[in-house]
This record gives structure tokens, C-alpha cells and sequence, in this order.
């Protein structure tokens, strides 16, 4: 396969589409939070890699010690992100992604890989049967079903933070955590607002902008975790429709 591959860097970060939201003119407001929140990133390690044209193909990930979830380790390379979308798919790009990942770590002297993954597939997570082919494998759980996965170069493995596994806040009413890694959440959190404005749904939003505040999260997170009575529901952004079902 030949295939260019870029990195984003401070440089061409204003210039470069994001993938995930590919637009040519119009600025979209989550790829402008998007790229406000990797200009703090990019300074600290973090990598975003991609496909040199204007498709989704791309691979994110950054050092554990400065990656924005509650998940702890020595030396590790935390992944958010691997995504091949729409015709981009069978053609090897995620292979080539993965192997990119893999060398950095190595090349880097890391311990390791990372990510956030469940018993059982769920969205807005990256493909974890795709991530055990190149010897991922559960290392921590939590007691709803998600899991951390992680490909360990010397036998040393990760964990969530202790306060990951609470599932629990004092406040009852729907709550969100949120920070801009992706660019899909500005328009979730507008939308949602919205939503419940309109039904009278009574919401706290609560933004994750340090990187103190995701370490000490009270559930699991890649860029967006809500509760409702109390208790953790999902890492899945969400809408009208998915409020309703819950409320219910």
C-alpha cells in the first residue's frame, strides 16, 4: 500500500481539515474547539496522524501521563482515537495506523498502548476487535461492562483511576462531562441544551478543562460521560431521543 501520512503540528495545525468533520469553507464550531483544544495538546506529545487527503482516516493518541481520561500507568501511550470511514474501509489504512502507533511507542522506549473498550462493542469507542488482533487485551474493568484494554510491551499494565470506578455523583438530575477532543461534541452539548430547554428537563453541563479534572472523573471517559440519578450511563454522545429513553 502507498499511502501519505501527516502529522498535525503547531504549524499546520489552522491549515489542515480534522477527519472526523471534513469541511472545505464554512468553519464548523467543533472542528474550531477541536483544534483550540490540540493547540494546547500538540506541545505535550500528543499525536494526531492522518491520511494526507480529505477523507476520515486517522490515528490519535497521546502520552498516558497527559492524556485527558482517569486511567493511570508508567510510561504508556493512552489511544483516543483510530478511525477509517466510508469508502476508506478494506484498503489497509487502519493496519497501517495501528503499526504506526505501535513503532512510535516502541521507538519512544514506552512500556505500552492503551484504550478505552467494553465486554461488549459500543459506539464511539475504536474497535476493539480490531485492537486484539495486534494483542490488545482487557487489563482492568468496571463493574458495567467497560474495559481497559492494553497492549503491553514488558508486562507492566495500566489501570483506571480508583475514582473511575465510582459510577456515582451526589446530583440526580442529567449530567454531562465533556471536553472538545472530538469535534461531534459541541453541536451534542448545543443540542442537548436545547432538548432540554424545550421539555424542561432540568441538565447540568459540566466542561473537563484541565487535565486534573479528567484524571479525578468519577466514571470512565474519552471525551464525554453522562449520569442520571446518581448513577453513570453512558460514554456515548447523546440526543433528544436518547434523553427521553432514559428519563423514562
Amino acid at each position: 500500500m502507498c499511502a501519505e501520512f501527516i502529522n498535525l503540528t503547531p504549524e499546520n495545525l489552522g491549515a489542515e481539515h480534522l477527519c472526523c468533520i471534513i469541511r472545505s469553507k464554512k468553519p464548523h464550531p467543533g472542528v474550531e474547539a477541536k483544534r483550540r483544544w490540540l493547540a494546547g495538546r500538540l506541545r505535550e506529545g500528543h499525536i494526531f496522524r492522518k491520511l494526507n487527503a480529505k477523507v476520515t482516516v486517522f490515528v490519535e493518541y497521546a502520552p498516558l501521563e497527559m492524556a485527558w481520561v482517569p486511567v493511570i500507568g508508567d510510561n504508556y501511550i493512552y489511544l483516543y482515537c483510530l478511525w477509517v470511514n466510508g469508502g476508506e474501509k478494506g484498503k489497509g489504512y487502519g493496519k497501517a495506523l495501528m503499526e504506526s502507533c505501535i513503532a512510535d511507542a516502541r521507538e519512544q522506549g514506552k512500556s505500552g498502548i492503551c484504550m478505552l473498550g467494553a465486554a461488549k462493542q459500543k459506539a464511539w469507542l475504536s474497535d476493539q476487535a480490531f485492537a486484539k488482533k495486534f494483542g490488545f487485551e482487557a487489563v482492568d474493568t468496571t463493574e458495567n461492562g467497560y474495559e481497559l484494554m492494553a497492549l503491553s510491551f514488558d508486562g507492566t499494565t495500566p489501570k483506571f483511576a480508583s475514582n473511575a470506578k465510582r459510577m456515582e455523583i451526589e446530583s440526580k438530575e442529567l449530567t454531562v462531562y465533556y471536553d472538545f477532543q472530538c469535534p461531534f461534541v459541541y453541536q451534542s452539548v448545543e443540542r442537548l441544551q436545547e432538548y432540554c430547554a424545550e421539555n424542561a428537563v432540568p441538565v447540568s453541563f459540566r466542561p473537563v478543562d484541565t487535565l486534573e479534572k479528567a484524571k479525578a472523573l468519577p466514571c470512565v471517559f474519552n471525551n464525554w460521560a453522562v449520569f442520571y440519578g446518581g448513577k453513570f450511563q453512558t460514554v456515548n454522545l447523546l440526543d433528544g431521543a436518547g434523553v427521553k429513553r432514559m428519563i423514562k
